[in-house]
């Protein structure tokens, strides 16, 4: 074999036919990849000789982490409005006052191509070095056909360091010059931007909300782009309860994300659904929001996933397993939950169910955590919150990253 790691202390497969439990649990296990596949998944003690081994004595490995909501590939810094929004001013405020987003469209237009591409790759490799290996990246600091075109032709690049998930967000948010012919603008989105993608996006998302996009806009923006072949995901019941998430059940989206207003009607839609409620704790912390239906949601089973939401103004995080923390203490998950909302529900949240979880058939990708001093099991990583730098990230079955 080319590469194996061995012996793991405790092995997450996500996979509950391999090991014990949800998480499907392997202790004192060793994992080896030949030509970029798992081929060998069992015992250490039985593991075929490779010609690079990785040590994960007293380790804990998972497949590799998948953050499925991010809007990473931006310009310009947002410290100030952090400051007013600590003095009492809110998000909402600020965005209808044309800061927020809008003021980031401005930072992120001005750059160039080059500095958006050092921007990004930056930013991917802190994911990378924290165990993540595929990161849904959102467009929508564009706003217009010539920046948003241009912003997900940098996302098509393919030699970024970790898997990329291109998501073109044209409606994220009514741009200034449009703000008097907000329906110009939509028609733009379904007819000028849509139409142009190709093969630079997977999927499309639509913020649906106060101050953002309607019901009905949100609609129409989905179906094209569905109708086109791209995966749907909605930013849905943020700020106000608009219907969106059962919407976007109905149209057969992959993921309805924040969700903090969802109502039981729409907690029911999902849950006759294939969606997954994508859960955002780090923008609930810093807006200081309540909190969405989680527990509702899964007793109702809905898959629950668990992203960053990293951007630069609600939610300035990039620490995953933080996310899963957070959501553990201000939403009411179990520690399984939360690891499955990084791994395996991630994946199906963005419409990759090859990815998140370890077997036959799953894509190669594995992090392994040192736990703190002291501590025994994938429960640690929970229960301490930050500072989870992998020890080392393989990548479609290579050495990736070493700590």
């Amino acid at each position: 074999m080319d590469l194996l790691v061995s012996p793991i202390a405790e092995l997450h497969t996500m996979n509950s036919e391999l090991g014990e439990g949800p998480l499907g649990t392997l202790h004192e296990a060793a994992l080896g990849f030949d030509q970029g596949e798992l081929v060998y998944l069992g015992p250490a003690n039985e593991a075929p000789v490779a010609r690079t081994t990785v040590d994960a004595q007293g380790c804990v490995a998972l497949p590799g982490l998948v953050d499925c909501h991010t809007h990473s590939i931006f310009a310009g810094s947002r410290a100030d409005e952090f400051q007013r929004r600590l003095a009492g001013e809110s998000y909402s405020a600020i965005l209808e006052a044309g800061g927020g987003i809008l003021s980031t469209v401005r930072a992120t237009r001005d750059a160039s191509d080059d500095a958006l591409i050092q921007l990004l790759r930056s930013r991917l490799l802190g994911f990378l070095s924290r165990g993540v290996t595929t990161v849904e990246v959102k467009s929508g600091y564009g706003l217009s056909v010539e920046h948003e075109l241009r912003i997900c032709r940098v996302l098509a690049r393919q030699d970024w360091p970790v898997h990329v998930e291109k998501t073109f967000l044209g409606a994220h948010a009514i741009p200034a010059e449009f703000r008097e012919d907000r329906e110009a603008y939509v028609q733009a989105v379904i007819e000028d931007m849509i139409p142009a993608l190709g093969d630079t996006a997977d999927a499309l998302d639509v913020y649906c909300d106060r101050g953002a996009f309607t019901l009905q806009e949100s609609r129409q923006i989905l179906a094209a782009g569905m109708e086109l072949g791209l995966k749907g995901r909605i930013h849905a019941e943020q700020v106000e309860w608009t219907g969106a998430a059962a919407m976007a059940a109905e149209l057969g989206c992959c993921s309805a994300d924040h969700l903090e207003r969802l109502d039981s009607a729409g907690i029911q839609a999902m849950a006759n659904s294939e969606i997954v409620a994508v859960l955002l704790p780090g923008a609930q912390l810093y807006l200081k929001d309540s909190s969405p239906p989680a527990r509702d949601l899964a007793d109702a089973g809905v898959p629950l996933a668990v992203a960053t939401d990293f951007n630069p103004g609600s939610s300035p995080v990039r620490d995953l397993l933080t996310c899963a923390t957070l959501a553990c203490i201000t939403m009411g998950l179990t520690v399984e939950e939360a690891l499955l909302g990084i791994t395996k529900n991630a994946a199906l949240a963005l419409g990759l169910p090859k990815r998140g979880w370890l077997g036959e058939g799953a894509s190669a990708d594995v992090a392994l955590f040192e736990l703190p001093p002291g501590e025994q099991g994938a429960a640690a990583l929970i229960q301490y919150m930050g500072s989870h730098q992998a020890r080392a990230v393989i990548r479609n079955g290579q050495l990736a990253w070493s700590a």
